[in-house]
């Protein structure tokens, strides 16, 4: 039996090491992508072998990695927007490309062209919007401003939050349930002008992403969408600048190397005026009532800054910081009569972000990042006042009361890729954030009494970690595969969930795939707000021992064609709901400082079911898109119409939006965009009832307002068109550019509220109030 088995042995061996040998060898080609340009990485641009269409595409820092087995190979290079590029030779070897593309002539037309292994239907992500920053910036804008999440309100399943706010409703959720990403740091509060405009500047901004559904489990924190904003990083070989001057504000952007081809720096900034042109208004009138100066004024500024510094092939670093306030500010001394008065106001709000990152390649197929973010949302009000007589200085009466609130989160992240073979992407990670809530607190004084009110600090741990693989299952099915597990720890009490993702695409035709997607998220902290107070009075507050975290689940199915590599169409359907959403009892808001928070609130459950059409013209000198979507959204908490689901707000039957943009020849460029959507559901008095006061001298009788089921009053539809000329030329020292617009071209009497006044009659009728007529609007822009 031995020399049985010593004969096979012998025989097997020799048969084992020829069929080893002819096993190909297999390589990997790896590096980054980027633009010739601006030296910007290129986020997503794509590159396969034209041998055997094995592809990858480029991460968030431009990397990519392609293992293929030796010999010929034919790479296709491409991105959005620019010139493709095909390298062929002979691979025998692992081998790094570091490749640079070119834009093409039709950049400036604001064209999008599509890369074979880009295209809608080859993607496993559903739910997901990528519009270019050419785009965003050819809009029509509000008050001249470009706008990034005003642009946004213009995709299917998006919906703003009413006239002129840059808030953001996606598929029923709220705006506390958007994960807003700015180089991988979560921004908590994004708006300026009380919701008008929003903290992003376009100009220092290289790449916007949202999804909003079939979330990879890379991503966590909030139940509704994810919006990953990547800041430019810097050109590494040219010194560059661009800004704007408008009718609101001014903004300015500066680019250079520090040390050529491996160190760079961009600094951007934006300043409001408009306390600037009120200042003369306001001396004019102090100067009519000498005994009286009157200060009033608003503004607000942001400012970004980012460097990048590479070491090495293997190693690089970014460092970036972000800071914007809005401040508004009211005071008056009055010393006309005989007692002297004055006081002093002010409202303040704003966020800090600050990120470091590393990035490192272990191997060609491995790449890992490191991030250390700060993140800080402070919101403050402050008022004091004193009151002297003339005649006796004891009578002096000093009065102060203080407000403030916030949120403060330090993080560190470590992520992974993996890129073994082509049929595999594979992502891993783990990350820890220590918050600090402070969910508002209050200091009153009265001459030398000094009394705090409010809630104290609460101090958080959140956990998190994740595994998913994009994987090849056949030639045309195509899935990802993750899960996501986090935990929260507060008040020695410790939440966790674990959260399955899965999507997945199969290729009908070459030109149509039909898509699904599931996703469990979870969400630690809600935004507490009075929707009564049109400022940012909204207050991030945890989950505590007493309060769950929210939870939502969220199933959607859809096809993706893509048309002669000109159009893109998307048709989706989604069903998701959500427990334990937070929301004030009867009678609750900010300022009611008596007990605790945790006392005025309700928990309670949400859903949304709809469908969404997305139709895109991605190539030539006229583009655009339509968008639209049908859906229901609604609420329902034990405390709350007794009961009983009722419409939330924006519940929106109907949304409609149509952006469309046209380059006349070099010098002209047209762009127009309309929208259309149901009226918001708003509560009103149904009725009025008039009860005795037998007991009291002053009146007869008390009146009460019966406002019956809640929401359920709809607004009139909100519709609104937007027009823009650009009229461009070419300077020596680089480009100008004048641009026209109108906001609400046709002054539509869009609803911003409703009330309830007494007519000639003496009966009771609803009074629709506007907020906007047409608003023309300049502005000069120019590159150097």
């Amino acid at each position: 039996m031995k020399h049985v088995t010593l004969v096979m042995l012998l025989a097997i061996v020799p048969a084992i090491h020829a069929f080893t040998q002819n096993i190909p060898k297999k390589h990997t080609i790896s590096g980054y992508m980027k633009d010739s340009l601006s030296t910007e990485s290129l986020i997503g641009a794509t590159v396969y072998n034209k041998v055997d269409f094995a592809g990858t595409s480029s991460n968030q820092y431009g990397f990519y990695s392609l293992t293929l087995p030796a010999g010929n190979v034919e790479l296709v290079y491409s991105h959005v927007g620019f010139n493709t590029q095909i390298r062929r030779f002979r691979l025998q070897r692992d081998t790094v490309i570091q490749m640079n593309l070119e834009g093409s002539v039709h950049l400036q037309e604001v064209t999008v062209t599509a890369s074979r292994t880009d295209r809608i239907q080859e993607r496993t992500q559903m739910s997901a919007i990528h519009v270019p920053i050419a785009q965003i910036k050819s809009l029509p804008a509000f008050l001249g401003e470009v706008d990034l999440l005003k642009s946004l309100q213009l995709m299917p399943g998006i919906q703003s939050g009413g006239e002129g706010s840059s808030g953001l409703y996606v598929r029923g959720g709220g705006p506390d349930q958007n994960l807003i990403l700015l180089d991988g740091v979560p921004v908590y509060n994004a708006s300026h002008l009380f919701g008008f405009f929003s903290v992003f500047n376009a100009d220092a901004i290289n790449n916007v992403d949202v999804l909003k559904g079939g979330f990879p489990a890379r991503y966590g924190g909030r139940v509704s969408s994810v919006i990953d904003i990547s800041m430019k990083e810097g050109n590494m070989q040219q010194f560059h600048g661009e800004g704007a001057v408008g009718i609101v504000a001014t903004r300015m952007t500066l680019e250079g190397p520090i040390w050529k081809d491996h160190t760079s720096f961009i600094v951007s900034g934006r300043r409001t005026y408009i306390d600037l042109l009120a200042k003369p208004f306001i001396a004019m009138s102090n100067k009519t009532n000498p005994g009286t100066r009157i200060g009033v004024g608003y503004y607000f500024y942001d400012l970004t800054a980012k460097i990048n510094h590479r070491f090495s092939a293997k190693d690089r670093i970014y460092l970036s910081a972000y800071m914007g306030d809005d401040k508004f500010y009211a005071n008056e001394d009055d010393t006309s009569g005989s007692y002297n008065y004055k006081y002093d106001s002010g409202l303040k709000w704003g966020n800090i972000t600050g990120a470091f990152r590393w990035n490192h390649i272990f191997t060609p197929k491995l790449f890992s990042n490191t991030t250390v973010t700060y993140s800080r949302y402070r919101f403050h009000i402050d008022h004091e006042s004193w009151e002297t007589s003339d005649s006796r200085i004891e009578e002096s009466q000093y009065y102060a009361g203080h407000y403030q609130s916030g949120i403060n989160d330090w993080s560190y992240k470590t992520v992974f890729d993996y890129l073994p073979a082509p049929a595999h992407y594979i992502r891993f990670g783990a990350n820890v954030i220590y918050h600090t809530f402070n969910p508002g607190a209050m200091q009153l004084r009265e001459n030398t009494l000094t009394t705090d009110i409010g809630s104290n600090k609460i101090y958080t741990y959140e956990y998190s970690a994740y595994a998913e693989d994009d994987i090849r299952l056949a030639d045309r099915l195509k899935a990802n595969l993750g899960v996501h597990w986090s935990a929260f720890s507060v008040r020695g009490k410790l939440h966790h969930v674990w959260q399955p993702r899965v999507s997945a695409r199969y290729l009908l035709t070459d030109q149509l795939s039909v898509k699904a997607a599931y996703s469990r998220m979870a969400q630690y902290i809600h935004l507490l707000t009075n929707s009564n107070v049109g400022l940012p009075t909204d207050l991030w507050v945890p989950v505590t021992d007493r309060l769950k975290p929210q939870i939502s689940g969220q199933v959607a199915l859809g096809i993706a064609q893509n048309l002669r590599e000109e159009y893109e169409i998307s048709l989706e359907g989604y069903y998701k709901t959500m427990n334990n959403v937070l929301e004030y009892k009867e009678g609750a808001s900010f300022l009611d400082t008596n007990g605790d928070w945790e006392d005025k609130v309700l928990q309670g459950e949400g859903r949304s079911y709809g469908v969404e059409l997305f139709a895109q013209k991605k190539t030539g000198s006229f583009t655009g898109w339509i968008g639209y979507t049908l859906s229901w959204t609604d609420r329902q908490f034990d405390g709350i119409n007794e009961g009983r689901r009722f419409p939330y707000k924006y519940d929106r039957r109907h949304d409609l939006s149509i952006a469309l943009m046209k380059r006349l020849g070099r010098k002209i460029e047209l762009s127009g965009t309309w929208v259309f959507g149901t009226g918001n559901c708003v509560s009103v008095p149904i009725g009025i009832f008039k009860v005795d006061k037998p007991f009291n001298n002053n009146s007869l009788y008390d009146y009460y307002y019966d406002y019956g089921e809640r929401n359920s009053y709809r607004m009139a539809p909100y519709h609104r068109l937007d027009l823009s000329i650009a009229f461009v030329k070419e300077k020596r020292w680089g480009e100008r550019r004048w641009i026209i617009g109108a906001y609400n071209a046709y002054s539509r009497k869009n609803p911003f509220y409703i009330d309830v006044r007494t007519n000639q009659n003496g009966r009771y009728e609803y009074v629709q109030y506007s907020l906007f007529p047409v608003i023309p609007s300049i502005s000069y822009q120019f590159k150097f």
